[in-house]
């Protein structure tokens, strides 16, 4: 029996149609969609990335494209990557590849024409998925269909030649097992996570900073971060975490849950991590964490367990903070819910006004007022100007 994709909103898209017809106008074979979106829609799940994979050189995909009025960006043309924007996105189209030799972080390739030869190279049997993009009829040549159905994450033929070819997969291994993996989980693939997990360390800080999000940014990754730490992977790429930030992370998992709460990557590792922002400091530079993420971490790490006026917090350092603080702490948001930060309704002309020479005495007011405007729940105009008053008499 043929297995089809089922129909999804992408499948239909006349862009995508177009980029077909320019790449394989004779309907000759030359390409098909493969990966995640192949994955994804057999799941039901809305695809994000679309790929394709081709037979055709990238020189001959920029041709193409190009002669039919498709733009292309080189994204990775030395490994047979090109990339083709679409009026619905960006395409990722490559060539199919063989590995010639690898050193755990990077692989020598040679274009080839053999579609097995290009599933052979990749991580797990469920990625490994090919679909004709006219028929739509899956193509799979490692049994990841089956492996999909069962929630089987494996991966394709010796697991451990799979990762030395690029350590970077213990990573994606676990964050593939948090969002498609079955329990138990592969004990194959267990094993050798855990025997070649040391080969982490020589990986860029970009792609273990890049992994660990994703995978702390999943709906529930708690369980699958244990288990990590219990194969010993944890502590080659997060050393900090103790049994502790285990039950920290489980707990805010838990909590965000009942609450209908978002969960954030940034706020998990928080919760991973010691409350000490010297820590955090250390830890996002290692991770490549942006400077917005940084700050959001040290924030996240300062705190001090007692959350008793949320708006004030908020205040002080944030809506997304604040929450970030009282999810920790497992305490109610509702008093952030639907509500936005003020700004105290007092200027500092408004005290020169009243006789007050500016300069240092002008700002000790606005601090008084504004402490005591915090503390009353942040009260009108008319009970900040009475505030102004009785300081200034």
């Amino acid at each position: 029996m043929v297995e089809r994709l089922p129909a999804a909103e992408w499948t239909h898209r006349e862009d995508l149609s177009a980029l077909v017809d320019a790449l394989d106008p004779q309907a000759q074979g030359h390409c098909r969609w493969v990966g995640g979106v192949v994955r994804d829609t057999i799941l039901g799940i809305a695809a994000k990335d679309i790929d394709m994979a081709t037979t055709l050189l990238p020189d001959e995909v920029v041709a193409r494209l190009g002669g039919a009025g498709i733009k292309t960006v080189p994204t990775g043309i030395a490994h047979g990557t090109v990339t083709a924007v679409v009026s619905g996105g960006p395409v990722e189209i490559t060539t199919l590849r063989r590995d010639v030799s690898t050193d755990g972080r990077h692989a020598t390739v040679a274009f080839s024409t053999d579609w097995a030869d290009d599933a052979a190279r990749r991580d797990f049997t469920i990625n490994a998925l090919y679909a004709d993009p006219r028929t739509l009829e899956v193509y799979d040549y490692h049994t990841g269909l089956g492996d999909l159905a069962t929630r089987h994450l494996r991966f394709i033929g010796d697991a451990r030649a799979r990762i030395r070819e690029d350590y970077l997969r213990i990573l994606r291994y676990f964050r593939f097992q948090a969002r498609f993996g079955s329990v138990p989980a592969d004990a194959e693939a267990e094993s050798a996570v855990a025997e070649l997990a040391p080969g982490l360390k020589g990986l860029s800080r970009e792609r273990v900073g890049w992994e660990l999000i994703a995978l702390l940014g999943l709906p529930d990754p708690a369980p699958t971060v244990t288990r990590m730490a219990e194969l010993g992977v944890l502590a080659q790429v997060l050393p900090e975490v103790t049994t502790s930030g285990l039950e920290a992370l489980a707990a805010l998992t838990a909590h965000e849950r009942n609450l209908g709460v978002k969960g954030t990557a940034l706020r998990r590792l928080a919760a991973l991590l010691p409350a000490d922002p010297a820590m955090a400091e250390q830890v996002a530079p290692r991770l490549r964490l942006s400077i917005a993420q940084r700050k959001r971490l040290a924030a996240a790490a300062a705190r001090d367990g007692h959350c008793n006026n949320p708006r004030a917090l908020a205040y002080r350092i944030g809506i997304a903070e604040a929450l970030d603080r009282l999810l920790l702490a497992g305490a109610s948001i509702k008093a952030l819910q639907d509500w936005d930060i003020p700004a105290l309704p007092l200027k500092g002309g408004q005290i020169v006004a009243r006789g007050i020479s500016a300069g240092p005495e002008v700002a000790r007011l606005l601090r008084a007022v504004e402490a005591r405007w915090i503390s009353e729940g942040f009260p009108d105009e008319a009970r900040v100007m009475q505030m102004l008053d009785e300081e200034l008499g």
